[in-house]
């Protein structure tokens, strides 16, 4: 039988508040392959880090919209969480579990860590004052 494919795309306001309703979206369109309890919450961890850097680090708390598409293949779940922010300078050096640049806040810089740990893959496309997209991918019932 051959697997089809599912896919789904939408856009936000990169506001703190609609993180929780990343998850939650993200979340109810992976629940097709039934997913474990522990795989649905390393999806929606993963999903909220991908936003809250685009909240805090793309966008630094201003005006701006975060894209997320999502699509289903076999087993295969792709996440592509986009903002048009500050980018990134350093890929690599963003990506070193502690490295934040913003200090200040409470936050870890172990947002990309996560991510990895989470994810089977993650690879992260960015280019100053033009965007970043964090593309993510795990496949679901091989543990």
């Amino acid at each position: 039988m051959e697997h089809l494919k599912n896919e789904m795309k939408m856009e936000f306001l990169a506001i703190s508040t609609n993180e929780g309703f990343a998850r939650v979206a993200v979340g109810a369109f992976v629940a097709e392959l039934n997913p474990t309890v522990d795989e649905l919450a390393d999806i929606k961890t993963a999903v909220s880090e991908a936003v809250t850097n685009c909240i805090i680090h793309g966008y630094e708390q201003k005006e701006g919209s975060v894209w997320i598409q999502c699509s289903i293949q076999g087993r295969q779940v792709e996440i592509s969480v986009t903002d048009t922010g500050k980018g990134i300078r350093d890929i690599e050096k963003a990506r070193e579990p502690l490295f934040t640049t913003k200090p200040e806040l409470e936050r870890s810089g172990m947002g990309f860590a996560f991510m990895e740990a989470f994810m089977d893959e993650v690879e992260v496309v960015s280019e100053p004052w033009k965007g970043t997209c964090v593309t993510m991918r795990k496949t679901i019932g091989e543990a």
